[in-house]
């Protein structure tokens, strides 16, 4: 069967597709599942690009979704399943328990840029019913990120504010959970036809952050001066203090994204007086997503897919990625 594997120390232009081996049947408590999509994230970006360290020859793709094909004994499974995997296959219930990406596929194992898989049934959900492949590889990543922030550790209800940071995966997301739940959303991206398309879905206000530099101030100020009751933070350092100031007085910013850098000056001072909670976290738990995938069956919510690439044609996938032209998810056809 055909994978794709990135040699390295990574690029787009090592990227190969190769023959490998058709997986083994599934032992006891193990599923066979017949990969029909992925979807991209900006942490497989840092995989194939070389970005972030990985083992030579390894297969990127942390999201995948598709129809189970064989089952071992004692699954919640049958043939026929639409399923979608989850990002930290070990992490089932309860409070973090992984602080690294050891056990994430795509990164610390070989992931889902390939055909088929033999794994066990734990590893995945069970897809909305009724969803195509390439919307159900969205929710392993970017989906539950939103998911977690807003509704696990945010705590969001009817009437709060939201701030989302440009029109990325998880942004995307963020602002479609937060207006099924009577929130209202606010919004930033330095492309005004974006500004227009968020408008179009929903969102309350929105700044171009490129022409504004002291946007946080005016979300405040869209907000009648209270400011926002949360924030879905992926810029990290160069956007941090802005989100600060759009955020109320103990206002939640859960900070997910390093888009603008791996390090840089947090504004403690500014933090402390406005008494805010900001909280670091990587996706979710199985339970979580279990949660959501039920959520979204009752609301009605389909994700926003930019554009969808062939499994070969994987490099133009991430240079259209890195490109910055798309709006919501890019999948893979697998």
């Amino acid at each position: 069967m055909k994978a794709i594997r990135v040699a390295a120390p990574g690029g787009l232009d090592r990227l190969s597709i190769d023959e490998i081996d058709t997986p083994r049947d599934p032992a006891p408590g193990e599923i066979r599942v017949q990969l029909k999509a992925s979807s991209l994230n900006f942490h497989d970006y840092g995989v194939v690009s070389g970005a972030m360290k990985t083992e030579d020859g390894r297969i990127p793709m942390s999201d995948g979704a598709g129809v189970v094909e064989a089952v071992g004994d004692g699954v919640e499974f049958a043939p026929g399943d639409h399923v979608v995997s989850t990002f930290f296959p070990q992490w089932f219930d309860g409070p973090a328990r992984i602080g690294d990406f050891s056990t994430t596929p795509g990164d610390g194992v070989d992931g889902y840029a390939r055909e088929m898989v033999t794994a066990p049934a734990t590893a995945f959900t069970r897809a909305p019913e009724g969803w195509s492949h390439e919307e159900a590889a969205t929710i392993t990543t970017a989906g539950l990120t939103a998911w977690r922030a807003l509704i696990v550790d945010g705590g969001l209800k009817a009437g709060d504010d939201v701030l989302i940071l440009g029109t990325g995966g998880v942004s995307i997301w963020a602002l479609q959970i937060a207006r099924a739940m009577g929130a209202r959303v606010f919004a930033t991206s330095s492309s005004d036809d974006k500004r227009a398309k968020l408008e179009e879905m929903g969102a309350a206000g929105t700044v171009n952050y490129r022409d504004d530099t002291g946007w946080g101030s005016t979300i405040r100020e869209m907000t009648g001066g209270r400011g926002v009751d949360h924030v879905v933070e992926v810029g990290g350092p160069a956007t941090l203090d802005q989100s600060i100031d759009a955020a109320r007085i103990g206002g939640h910013l859960s900070l997910i994204g390093v888009l603008t850098g791996r390090g840089g000056e947090v504004p403690t001072a500014k933090l402390m007086a406005k008494q805010q909670r900001l909280q670091g976290l990587i996706v979710g738990s199985r339970t979580m997503q279990q949660d959501m995938v039920r959520a979204m069956e009752r609301t009605g919510i389909r994700p926003v897919i930019d554009r969808s690439f062939p499994l070969t044609e994987i490099p133009d996938a991430f240079a259209h990625e890195e490109s910055g032209k798309h709006f919501g998810k890019i999948c893979l056809s697998i």
